[in-house]
């Protein structure tokens, strides 16, 4: 039977002036339930995991019955340096879904990123778009939705307590104990190795499938790991901006005492977990690479992984439900894809290879988003997810707006929870013309890769038609395709279908897609600078001690072939957030380089980015209360 694409029906909406707060918007939705939805969208009941009424698990075996269904259109969505409010990426999406399929009858799919708590608690708030453009229920999306960030946190902080024990029981057992603890025998007194203690063996070289053939010193290489502790790369994690645990020193109990070492926290969406999840292809490949992690190396200096511990099989078992991508939907009704939810300053910030090769076969047109700025979360969706999706894109959706190219251009500073300065609300053209250079570094970085671009102007309500003019004429001169004003936050999908047409013609251009570099041949600190040198425009790159004592390590195992995940700040195209618009003549430090090896890739930290994020003075959560009357969710924005 031949599987036909069609376009939803959509939810119609009741546009408001003043524009009501985000939650009151998603209140009053005229929201489907999730299994109408599915059904609309081609997927079978059976298919579906039900979390309630309005969202649901999509099961991995679609790909199985869709696998001849040819892929729809590929659009990915990025956004010039953004201002610490950013500029409306997700609405911007969301938007432009819902102006494809309700406006423009198109089959269309959203897939973004789950929020983390972190932000949603902390100073940004939630991150399920705005205005009249959001995906619903919006409670859902930005709290717990299926567990998938929880599942993360169980799997990681098992591996972490893993490698303790590991330490703790090799320092106080010999050979001989620690053998018979790891391999027992049963009650008729024999021994037999588990699967992943034949993958531990395997690494060794020992080809023996009964236990008790082992010799002594086979015994020993097998029960011992003889785990470095400075060499320790896996941290801890909490899905909360906690600045308190970036630095601790564990092991101070009673019973553990003399076996304290230093380490800290990550939050929950820097763990390599996360990133694999999102790079995943399947269940089997998320196994594989859960066992291929390295979270440190022996005192010989070779790597120790997570199947050298043992853990890689419960770590999985604690992520086969997370595998699954959820179903939710836009407030027009389009459906969408929220799935992993790594950020992009700190690791590769794009959602799952899963939920785009679903949307691709269900869907004409995918958007799918990238984290931040075009010179970090679209660089790493091109250099790192298409590499191992293999999905090429058809276009770049590059989102901008007045306020952030005049702080470009020397505007006073933008921060979250004050009022903007006049500078932004009133017409300024010198301002906005000197802060366009930006604009023009994310437009030719979009265009190194070979693939059309079209600038979404998100115009708010300040904005002059002579400022957003100039921004439309800057971008075409720059060399994108089209350049289009929005208003999606105000209008829905009705704001956003002059986008939504020039990105379906967009689509139709001839394209050249080429990764940035060549993972073969080219050393890790070639590929470091040619990032730097090219997206970032830097003149060079410094390396710390420990830094250049990393490359050399990863040379020497044989992780200079892995792609690169640049941590740096979202703030500037630069190392250094407080290098506004285009910034010349600025060296770039890497200050470590982490190895996510089961990720697929090598992360360099750029001057002094941090893994763990910090609360402000006046966190988000003030205004977050329940009406015990009503159930719903209060001040959630």
């Amino acid at each position: 039977m031949t599987f036909e694409k069609k376009a939803v029906k959509p939810s119609p909406l009741e546009l408001l002036s003043p524009v009501p707060s985000d939650i009151d918007i998603a209140h009053a939705a005229n929201i489907k339930p999730i299994k109408e939805l599915a059904h609309e969208i081609g997927l079978q009941e059976d298919e579906l995991e039900l979390f309630g009424k309005f969202k649901a698990k999509v099961k991995l075996e679609v790909l199985d019955r869709l696998k001849d269904v040819p892929d729809g259109k590929y659009i990915d969505v990025t956004a010039i340096t953004p201002t610490p409010l950013g500029e409306g990426k997700t609405t911007t999406t969301v938007g432009l879904s819902q102006a494809m399929g309700a406006h423009l009858g198109k089959s269309v799919f959203t897939c973004i990123r789950q929020p983390s708590q972190g932000p949603t608690f902390g100073i940004k708030g939630g991150a399920a778009g705005g205005g009249y453009s959001q995906i619903i229920p919006m409670e859902d999306f930005n709290l717990h939705l299926t567990g998938d960030i929880h599942a993360i946190t169980a799997a990681n902080n098992l591996v972490a307590a893993a490698i303790d024990t590991r330490m703790y029981h090799e320092s106080r057992q010999t050979d001989e104990a620690l053998f018979n603890r790891l391999c027992p025998t049963d009650k008729e007194g024999k021994r037999e190795f588990s699967p992943i203690m034949f993958r531990r063996l395997k690494k060794l070289g020992i080809d023996k499938t009964d236990p008790d053939d082992l010799t002594p010193e086979e015994v020993s290489k097998f029960v011992r790991l003889d785990i470095d502790p400075d060499s320790i790369t896996w941290r801890r994690v909490v899905d909360t901006n906690d600045r308190m645990l970036r630095g601790i020193e564990i092991g101070m109990g009673p019973k553990e005492n003399g076996f304290t070492r230093q380490t800290g926290f990550d939050i929950t969406v820097a763990s390599e977990i996360m990133a694999i999840l999102a790079l995943t292809t399947s269940l089997a490949d998320m196994r594989e690479r859960l066992g291929r992690v390295v979270v440190a190396t022996n005192k010989a200096g070779e790597p120790i992984t997570m199947d050298d511990l043992g853990v890689s099989g419960a770590a999985t078992v604690l992520m086969k439900d997370a595998i699954k991508p959820n179903l939710m939907q836009t407030l027009e009704g389009t459906p969408a894809f929220v799935h992993a939810g790594p950020f992009a300053n700190i690791a590769h910030g794009n959602s799952s290879i899963l939920a785009d090769k679903i949307a691709l076969k269900l869907a004409d047109y995918v958007l799918t988003e990238s984290g931040f700025g075009a010179d970090v979360g679209m660089e790493k969706f091109f250099d790192i997810k298409c590499r191992y999706s293999g999905l090429i894109p058809d276009a770049v959706v590059l989102v901008a707006t007045v306020r952030a190219l005049k702080m470009h251009g020397g505007g006073p500073k933008v921060t979250a929870g004050t009022p903007l300065d006049p500078a932004y609300t009133t017409e300024n053209l010198e301002l906005l013309r000197k802060g366009i250079a930006n604009l023009e570094a994310h437009i030719e970085n979009a265009l190194k890769f070979g693939i059309p671009t079209v600038v979404a102007v998100n115009s708010f309500k300040d904005d002059t038609e002579a400022e957003v003019q100039m921004v439309r004429e800057a971008a075409i001169k720059a060399g994108a395709f089209n350049a289009v004003v929005t208003r999606h936050w105000m209008e829905g999908g009705q704001g956003a279908v002059d986008l939504a047409k020039a990105v379906v013609e967009a689509c139709e251009q001839p394209s050249d897609f080429k990764f940035l570099y060549p993972l073969k041949g080219t050393s890790i600190k070639e590929k470091i600078e040619i990032i730097c040198k090219q997206i970032y425009g830097a003149d060079g790159v410094t390396y710390e001690p420990l830094a250049e004592k990393k490359v050399e390590l990863y040379t020497k195992l044989g992780f200079d072939e892995l792609p690169l995940c640049m941590a740096k700040t979202h703030l500037s195209l630069s190392h250094d957030g407080t290098l506004k618009g285009r910034p010349t003549g600025f060296t770039v430090p890497i200050r470590d380089i982490r190895a996510s090896v089961g990720a697929g890739f090598l992360f360099p930290l750029l001057g002094t980015m941090s893994t763990m994020p910090g609360l402000p003075t006046r966190p988000v959560f003030y205004d977050i209360d329940l009406d015990v009357e009503t159930g719903n969710v209060l001040g959630l924005s």
